[in-house]
């Protein structure tokens, strides 16, 4: 007999016999309809199964097929509808039992021996293999007295299930792989050490110490009017609802605009103008009907040294409640800002608190605290490298400065009480177009006097022409350094000018007049 083709599609030649149903030889097939695939060599029959001549022998014990077709008879000659081959390949065993190659894709199975399971199926050499649908089409095809013909899925079907297969061994395989690179493996997860959370507060004298307890009392302002809005920071002076902040901070409302102001719990509340100074750039706001008001504690700006640890606190573009630091870099720096107005109403003179703590638009009115928690400066500018790429102004570069808290609590304190402060005067007026070191003296011509009468510095002295060098022995190089030296005391304060004169210096004791803001 020739042997079988290994190879699937091929066909047996027309005289070939299928394998014998449990060991008894079949009726050969219609030689119309070949089959498709190679059958196995037929397996030895089981010595102990008894069989008559021409009659079928089903296992007494198989069990009985529960498919509803079985049981019936089929016509002789009636083809039995093909059974499903199981989606996957199953295992051989070789003749010594190892692993053999499995069947050909749609090699029909031989049918069962009779002392087998029902439900496996006996490779070619003999080993049994998992075929749940075995048993019920051997029968069915014994009798039929035909043996069941060999009918596999089509070539299409199989490779569509095959990419099922695939998509879904993929997405399965996708998800493990990246559970296990997640979590480790299986049966493991992972936890990540960390500090169990701290309870208590900081230390009192630290940043966030600081920040803690002056942040209640800081506000963030935002005003509009005369078409122009803006966003500045204020801190609370008192329980009456009082609020320090700069002149240039609540500009725009002028007398018709809107101020509101926001405090760090959330709250808002509605502003009035108490009263406000161009020449030093500080104002003074009111808010009513705010309960549990925290004003800030006032320190001592004598007290401030250079390298003194400091914190800024504001609302840079709009960021409220925003807490940087740093230390005083210098202290009497002689700054100007404003200059807008062509009487020069609004330029102030601030002899500052220099300080390396970062301040941008929008910290102007907040509070510089010292390590104690106290207010020793209001932040009122910056040296800036230049204007953004936007055209806004630019950001801060290490260079901000401070009116100190001892000249802004003496004119927060004449705003309050009674509306307008009031500015030392020596009764000069200055020579601008002097170019040399120092503050000269107008001359006396026309309307313009040089020294005012009964001033000051006229009964202390003073010529026309005269050059102020020195305040107190600290040299002055400019008319604006001068201005800015006697800004920073109060009015009735004495002090002493060192003043050139043909050549020669010499001192001169003055106290200090009274003039009140513009």
């Amino acid at each position: 007999m020739p042997a079988a083709s290994p190879y699937p599609g091929h066909t047996l030649p027309q005289d070939a016999a299928p394998a014998p149903a449990y060991g008894q030889p079949a009726a050969s097939a219609a030689a119309e309809e070949p089959a498709d695939f190679p059958l196995p060599a037929p397996a030895a029959p089981a010595a102990d199964v008894p069989a008559a001549a021409g009659d079928a022998v089903v296992p007494p014990h198989a069990p009985a097929d529960d498919r509803p077709h079985l049981g019936v008879t089929p016509p002789q000659g009636t083809a039995v509808p093909p059974v499903a081959a199981h989606p996957q390949a199953y295992p051989q065993a070789g003749p010594q039992g190892h692993p053999g190659p499995a069947p050909a894709d749609g090699t029909v199975m031989p049918a069962p021996h009779a002392h087998a399971h029902p439900h496996l199926t006996p490779g070619p050499e003999g080993p049994w293999q998992y075929d749940p649908w075995a048993a019920s089409a051997a029968a069915a095809a014994v009798a039929a007295g035909a043996p069941a013909p060999a009918k596999v899925p089509s070539k299409g079907r199989i490779l569509a299930g095959a990419a099922v297969v695939a998509v879904v061994a993929g997405a399965i395989g996708g998800g493990l792989g990246a559970w296990l690179e997640r979590d480790g493996g299986m049966g493991h997860s992972v936890t990540l050490p960390q500090a169990s959370a701290e309870a208590g507060d900081r230390p009192a004298g630290s940043i966030a110490g600081i920040a803690a307890r002056a942040l209640p009392g800081v506000v963030t302002i935002h005003v509009s009017g005369s078409g122009e809005q803006g966003t500045g920071t204020g801190f609370v002076l008192d329980n009456k609802g009082h609020i320090l902040t700069n002149n240039h901070v609540v500009q725009p409302a002028g007398s018709g605009g809107s101020i509101s102001v926001t405090f760090n719990g959330g709250q808002t509340a509605k502003a009035t103008l108490v009263g406000r100074d161009g020449g030093y750039d500080l104002a003074v706001i009111k808010v009513s009907g705010v309960s549990n008001l925290t004003p800030l504690a006032l320190g001592n700006s004598d007290s401030v040294r250079v390298g003194d640890s400091v914190v800024a606190i504001g609302a840079p573009f709009d960021l409220a409640g925003t807490v940087t630091t740093g230390i005083i870099s210098a202290k009497e720096r002689p700054i100007t800002a404003g200059g807008k107005k062509q009487d020069g109403s609004d330029v102030s003179y601030v002899d500052a608190l220099q300080t390396d703590a970062p301040i941008n638009p929008g910290n102007s009115g907040g509070p510089l605290m010292d390590s104690r928690a106290r207010v020793i400066g209001v932040n009122s500018a910056i040296r800036s490298a230049g204007e953004s790429e936007s055209g806004g102004q630019g950001g801060s570069i290490g260079l901000g400065f401070a009116i100190p808290i001892n000249q802004a609590k003496r004119v927060a304190e004449e705003l309050i009480n009674t509306g307008r402060a009031t500015h030392p005067v020596i009764g000069v007026s200055l020579d601008n177009a002097y170019t040399g070191d120092g503050a000269r003296v107008n001359s006396d011509g026309g309307d313009t006097k040089g020294v005012t009468s009964g001033g000051p510095a006229d009964k202390a002295g003073v010529r026309p022409r005269d050059v102020i060098k020195k305040v107190d022995g600290v040299s002055v190089h400019s008319g604006r350094e001068l201005i800015i030296k006697i800004r920073s005391h109060r009015p009735g304060d004495s002090m002493t000018l060192t003043v050139e004169r043909d050549g020669k210096e010499q001192d001169l004791r003055l106290t200090l007049g009274s003039a009140s803001a513009r």
